[in-house]
């Protein structure tokens, strides 16, 4: 339970910091760089990293979305015919975050796992 708490904290504390210098795919980075660093076992190593970023995602955008009025996600909502949902669009884009972050925590375990058997 500790390691998924310290992976967790180190994910969103990397993927915030990232984020500062890179596009959108350096949360997969810091996904990639904590799995490598503190290893979890089974489905921790995609949930942990998961909810972390999908969090982190969730809260950013709804950050900036808040500061116009979400005016700009109610568009978008309606381009992809989600409607003028914005708290929808919001979550979807957790997820999309969620799961790019998990998939590239799975590649560092077992990238993780080659390196230690050679």
């Amino acid at each position: 339970m500790k390691r998924n708490s310290i992976n967790f904290i180190i994910t969103i504390i990397l993927a915030i910091i990232l984020s500062q210098f890179l596009p959108w795919w350096s949360v997969m980075l810091a996904s990639f760089i904590s799995s490598l660093g503190i290893p979890l076992k089974r489905f921790a190593v995609f949930l942990v990293p998961f909810l972390a970023i999908a969090l982190f995602w969730i809260i950013y955008s709804w950050s900036l979305s808040s500061a116009n009025d979400f005016i700009l996600a109610k568009k978008i909502g309606v381009l992809l015919t989600i409607g003028e949902n914005a708290y929808l669009l919001i979550l979807i884009t957790g997820i999309i975050g969620g799961l790019a972050s998990g998939v590239s925590a799975l590649f560092g375990k077992q990238l993780s796992l080659v390196l230690k058997s050679k």
